[in-house]
């Protein structure tokens, strides 16, 4: 066996596992703020309500975005999935 069939070979197998990769992290991160953003509102409330309902309205849109790049991200997932399957079989 070359080099290059082994390189090639690995770069097949890890492609999969990296999308997993980012597609975790995006999420991850999103959750993350969104729980931040949550805490901070929850924290407000009582001391200075004005501010808490703006982070709440921003919480809110935050929310909104989080659902929009998860359905992007599943699309992005599928169809990276399905052409790295088409290059293999």
């Amino acid at each position: 066996m070359t080099p290059l069939v082994i390189i090639e070979t690995t770069s097949l197998l890890i492609r999969p596992f990296a999308l997993g990769v980012r597609l975790t992290a995006n999420l991850t991160a999103g959750h993350l703020l969104i729980q931040l953003i949550s805490t901070a509102t929850i924290a407000l409330f009582p001391t200075i309500p004005a501010v808490s309902l703006l982070t709440l309205l921003i919480l809110l849109l935050l929310t909104i975005l989080e659902v929009a790049v998860a359905i992007i991200q599943a699309y992005v997932f599928v169809l990276l999935l399905s052409l790295y399957l088409q290059e293999n079989i």
